[in-house]
């Protein structure tokens, strides 16, 4: 299934003529990316809202010295900036952790989507919403979290966050980034991130290898990390809508 549409009806009910509108979109006009490409650089003017379909991206900022934050990463399912008409050029990057391909849709297909059944507009902003959820906790993550709850927590959201779009099978979800890229994602030395993900081993709270992540305690990693999944808003509370639909 078209993973955006598998992660709207975790908010809310699509109808069949919604689903072939999001499906229109997933396959308007198909881009494939490289490993280490950026979709859109800062300073870009932006054409087109990115949905990924495959791969994963991070969206970054370059520093001067050459340094850089990874300020999200996004996965198959996730658009990428429902109201990004309204910049003249973009104050950040878009680039590929792997190889991605991307829907890239038009704003007139967009306007189509946003003032199609008021179920999927809302559900579209409820996707905005969330993105902004993400971003908060990650802001909360690398100012108040000690070094081992931030790399339990981002362990956390993205196993819960694929998860949502059935790409977790047997406590198993794709990891496919290095050690470095999650030190850029949390403003930690790649040293403190290697130490910090032994320790989680050696506790028996993660295995990731061959780009692979197995949660054996789901539970006690959640406990680790303070991790409340509520901010990610996945409990179909926009289903309360639907009787006036």
């Amino acid at each position: 299934m078209n993973p955006l549409i598998r992660k709207l009806e975790r908010f809310t009910r699509l109808s069949d003529a919604d689903k072939r509108l999001l499906q229109q979109a997933a396959s308007a006009r198909i881009v494939n990316y490289d490993t280490h490409q950026d979709i859109i650089a800062e300073g870009e003017e932006p054409c087109d809202v990115n949905l990924i379909l495959a791969g994963w991206v991070c969206r970054y900022k370059q520093l001067a010295d050459g340094s850089r934050q990874i300020m999200s990463f996004l996965l198959p399912g996730d658009l990428c900036d429902l109201n990004i008409f309204l910049l003249s050029r973009m104050d950040h990057a878009l680039g590929t952790l792997t190889p991605v391909t991307v829907a890239k849709i038009s704003r007139d297909l967009l306007d189509r989507m946003l003032n199609a059944d008021p179920r999927l507009t809302r559900a579209l902003w409820w996707e905005v919403l969330v993105t902004a959820a993400i971003h908060r906790e990650w802001l909360v993550n690398i100012g108040r979290r000690s070094a081992l709850e931030r790399v339990a927590h981002l362990l956390c959201e993205i196993f819960v966050r694929q998860q949502a779009v059935g790409r977790v099978k047997d406590d198993r979800c794709e990891l496919p980034v290095t050690q470095a890229e999650l030190a850029d994602a949390l403003g930690l030395s790649a040293v403190h991130v290697n130490r910090t993900l032994r320790e989680l081993r050696q506790s028996g709270l993660i295995d990731w290898r061959d780009k692979s992540l197995v949660l054996p305690d789901l539970d006690a990693l959640t406990a680790l990390a303070r991790f409340d999944p509520d901010y990610l808003h996945l409990d179909h509370e926009g289903e309360r809508f639907e009787a006036g639909a």
